[in-house]
């Protein structure tokens, strides 16, 4: 009998050579049912799994990330088969993974896909699931596994076998007829996958090279409930409402121009929101002991040597030349920060020293991967280096993660942890990784932090922690992270000077909270669906006169309201006072102020909110007050 660890801790003896589905199916028929894939120390397997020796396992089910995954990926094999048996030998097959929310697959055929041709694909999968076909996993030698593919007329797949290392296992899946190239996992049956939704067609590169030949891809979503699509569905419309790109543009926050693809420009009320959000960040930094700094954009060659980024990100970086010396334009604010750091000697007493800094950086994309403001190619992040002895380590990642809290309990946000691991480029000794490693996961662990664990997923320079934020869509955003790194202070050989009065290294926190100013204000765009909070709001009231005899006393309370610091706007535009509260709603303004006789007479408002409706009259001063205080309270409302 084989002893095997459950992820309660449970310890259970099972079969040797029993399979990790028969497993499911000793804890419980219905786990068995439900189950999708599973974990066997730590590595994602198919339930088809022998188990053959002690192991710690994870049954996965659709409700676990990589559950998702497995099934995904096989109705990526559904679609793929639909397509070969639709089309034949006229589409030759390439990749189709998971990703975060479905999946794709690849494929160079001739022409685009049309809504029909998806339709017609959907159909034939239908019937695939109603085949309820076995997927069958089988290894092959390199020899035998090309000469399968070159037989089936599939040379992307005889590339991608040729490219694999020598001692690399060559798997394959097959589900009835269809033969696919895979490492797997997969689930157990096509019967499996109950509802799915072909959700658009683009074009794409072989291998994400522009050079290369130019192929169909295909994205989808599937569940195992048909309740689940349709939720999923009405989602995706909910989302399309929200688009920050369409919003960006009615609510005139930010333009594209084909002069800059993949540089935003901000408009005047996008300005008005975004210097809220810094001044916001200036002040809760300033609270929490952080210094502000500001380094340059270009700076050259010789330093992003020494910080590694070029030899380790140097496709991603702009580059250019001054004085026949190459230079680099930063696409991280951590070199400049260094420098800054070491204008001077310092002294132990002066640690932890807190440095924030809200630097321009700029990184290539590609230009298919732009997207809106969530894919840019110059963005500022809200950085922080914290310079500090090894000693006070724990307590100050202790304190971002409070600061974290903070800010994003503010915008209503909630978020789960992924702690992420040493990475196959990295830099540094083995000491010095398990040190870094062992400090983030003991500081989590202290505060009770649930996490998920990314192994090989760190920076090269160091492992992180990440912060993935939950709309109110329950869509997850990555912004924040904390980076524990001993690499960069020993290149740019930074030192303090002791209690002993002897130089010491100090050990380096980079961390983010918002990420990217620009991508976290598309994220609270989608968020709030446009309708900011009053404090955050690029326009928090607008003053609707009834009449030109109003006008006069309109700009009386505009006066007023501007000297109290209150973003306002007057439409004394001759229209009916109907058109203007529509028009002020469309723009999605937390207050309008109806002015009319009644009003001049009492110097009072009509107050009309967003939120509640229509208020009622109030003295002016009763609301300024009620707004300022909403204001200086950030209140998210």
């Amino acid at each position: 009998m084989i002893r095997v660890e459950l992820k309660d801790g449970t310890k259970i003896e099972v079969k040797e050579g029993a399979s990790v589905l028969e497993v499911a199916k000793q804890l419980s028929e219905g786990l068995a049912r439900n189950a999708m894939a599973a974990k066997v120390n730590g590595e994602i397997k198919d339930l088809r799994t022998l188990i053959e020796k002690d192991c710690k396992l994870e049954i996965l089910t659709f409700d676990d990330l990589d559950g998702k995954k497995a099934f995904w990926h096989t109705t990526s094999h559904i679609m793929a088969q639909a397509v070969k048996r639709i089309y034949g030998d006229k589409v030759k097959l390439t990749i189709g993974p998971s990703i975060d929310n479905g999946f794709y697959y690849d494929f160079d055929i001739e022409k685009p896909f049309t809504e029909e041709e998806l339709a017609k694909i959907e159909e034939e999968m239908k019937k695939i699931v109603k085949e309820n076909l076995e997927l069958t996993r089988y290894t092959l030698p390199r020899e035998e596994a090309i000469k399968l593919m070159q037989s089936l007329k599939e040379p992307y797949k005889v590339e991608l076998i040729e490219d694999l290392p020598e001692d690399e296992e060559i798997s394959f899946y097959n589900q009835g007829e269809f033969k696919e190239l895979c490492a797997g996992p997969h689930i157990m049956n096509t019967g499996l996958v109950k509802a799915f939704k072909l959700l658009s067609s683009s074009s794409s590169y072989w291998r994400g090279d522009e050079t290369k030949q130019t192929l169909q891809r295909i994205y989808g979503i599937s569940f195992p409930k048909a309740s689940m699509l349709e939720e999923y569905l009405n989602l995706l419309e909910e989302a399309k409402k929200r688009d920050h790109k369409k919003l960006g543009k009615e609510l005139e926050l930010f333009m594209m121009s084909q002069e800059g693809p993949g540089f935003p420009f901000f408009l005047p009320k996008g300005m008005e929101l975004r210097n809220t959000l810094e001044d916001f960040w200036r002040k809760i930094h300033k609270e929490n002991g952080y210094v502000e700094i500001k380094t340059p954009v270009i700076l050259n060659e010789e330093l992003w040597h020494r910080s590694g980024h070029w030899e380790h990100y140097k496709e991603n970086m702009y580059t250019t030349k001054i004085d026949d010396v190459d230079y680099g334009i930063k696409p991280m604010n951590c070199p400049g920060g260094m420098i800054v750091y070491k204008n001077k000697m310092h002294s132990y007493r002066e640690l932890p020293i807190r440095a924030g800094e809200l630097g321009l950086v700029h990184r290539h994309e590609k230009s298919g991967q732009l997207n809106g403001l969530f894919r840019v190619r110059c963005f500022t992040q809200d950085d922080a280096h914290i310079f500090c002895m090894p000693s006070q380590i724990e307590e100050e990642i202790e304190g971002v993660i409070k600061l974290v809290d903070k800010v994003y309990s503010l915008f209503g946000f909630e978020y789960s942890i992924e702690l992420s691991t040493r990475p196959e480029d990295s830099m540094g000794s083995d000491e010095l990784w398990e040190m870094a490693e062992g400090a983030l996961k003991k500081v989590l662990d202290n505060l009770d932090r649930k996490y998920e664990l990314n192994e090989g997923d760190g920076a090269f320079y160091g492992p992180k922690i990440d912060f993935h934020i939950k709309d109110c869509l329950g869509r997850q955003w990555q912004c924040g992270t904390i980076q524990l790194d001993f690499q960069m202070p020993e290149r740019f050989d930074l030192t303090y000077i002791g209690e002993d009065g002897e130089k010491h290294r100090p050990v380096m926190l980079h961390r983010v909270i918002f990420g990217s100013i620009e991508r976290f204000i598309g994220i609270i765009t989608e968020h709030y669906a446009g309708a900011f909070p009053t404090w955050l709001a690029p326009v928090q009231v607008k003053l609707l006169p009834i009449a030109d005899a109003h006008k006069e006393f309109a700009n009386k309370v505009l006066e007023e309201l501007s000297k109290n610091g209150i973003r306002v706007e007057l439409d004394d535009r001759q229209e009916k006072i109907g058109y203007k509260i529509r028009e002020a709603q469309l723009q999605k303004i937390p207050y309008m102020l109806i002015l009319g006789d009644k009003e001049v007479e009492a110097n009072a408002v009509g107050v009309r909110s967003r939120k509640d409706g229509d208020i009622g009259q109030m003295p002016l001063n009763n609301f300024i007050e009620k707004i300022k205080k909403q204001i200086e309270s950030y209140q998210n409302n």
